[in-house]
């Protein structure tokens, strides 16, 4: 195009003194809608790179930066909310690969899952099509510290600190202002009342269960209780962690093997 003398290298040789080539443009959204995207593939994300846009391309598993080369997933509309000085995401985390692109093992079977000293994910019941879309995916803490960062750019897995400032700037009742007003029903807490909250805070958790390590596919506590990751170790073996359960309306401190599969929340950096 503009050319008679098209490179002999090139399928497509465009040549122009005074315009340029323009791919496809389109939102983070409908990019990721895009149906078996080819390796190669390129589109202009207007929304990417914290809302400044940038130049994509697929590498056969996950959308790339052009520019930088690292994996591009961020995004300004990511849901989130101010609570007291932090910005909290008000979705649980649900990637499927590491900052730098590298993708996430998603591993199913209980005994695999068990012997892992390495970052893995699931989805409750292994069931995406049920538990995705509302409570993301279930990562042991091996993912939370793996180097190469689980959170999109411009986030962090929040640390013990941050969920403990959290707690305090909510005051009397926390886990009833992070807890959704739906899904907690299952808790009959007495005097007509259940396990839901009030979700004054805007968290939007929900009780989205567990993955345990004894080898087994067991999923536990669905519909009871919420567990969320911190990136704070306890020991070699524990890191800790923050619980909302349907019978109560605080938030727990409590330190779990790393080996669970729990749930994760960022706050921006």
């Amino acid at each position: 195009i503009g050319t008679t003398t098209p490179n002999a290298s090139a399928q497509l040789d465009v040549t122009s003194t005074n315009s340029g080539f323009l791919p496809p443009r389109m939102t983070y959204a409908q990019r990721n809608a895009i149906v078996n995207p080819a390796a190669g593939l390129i589109v202009y994300c207007t929304d990417c790179n914290g809302g400044a846009g940038e130049m994509n391309y697929f590498n056969g598993s996950t959308w790339m930066n052009m520019t930088v080369g690292i994996a591009s997933n961020t995004v300004t509309d990511l849901p989130s909310v101010t609570i007291g000085a932090q910005v909290w995401t008000t979705q649980n985390l649900n990637v499927s690969s590491y900052r730098d692109g590298t993708p996430l093992p998603k591993v199913e079977d209980g005994a695999t899952w068990e012997s892992l000293t390495t970052g893995a994910y699931c989805y409750y019941n292994n069931d995406s099509a049920t538990y995705a879309a509302v409570y993301g995916k279930l990562y042991n803490w091996y993912a939370v510290n793996d180097p190469r960062g689980l959170a999109p750019i411009g986030w962090h897995v929040s640390t013990d600190a941050e969920w403990t400032t959290l707690k305090i700037s909510l005051g009397a009742n926390p886990g009833a202002q992070l807890k959704a007003t739906s899904g907690w029903e299952w808790c009959d807490i007495g005097n007509g009342t259940n396990g839901n909250g009030t979700d004054s805070s805007r968290f939007a958790g929900f009780p989205g269960g567990f993955r345990y390590y004894d080898g087994y596919d067991d999923f536990l506590n669905f519909n009871v209780s919420g567990h969320w990751w911190s990136s704070t170790e306890y020991g070699t073996q524990d890191a800790w962690t923050y619980l909302l359960h349907c019978y109560n309306f605080d938030v727990v401190r409590e330190h779990y093997c790393k080996k669970l599969g729990l749930s994760v929340r960022c706050v921006r950096d």
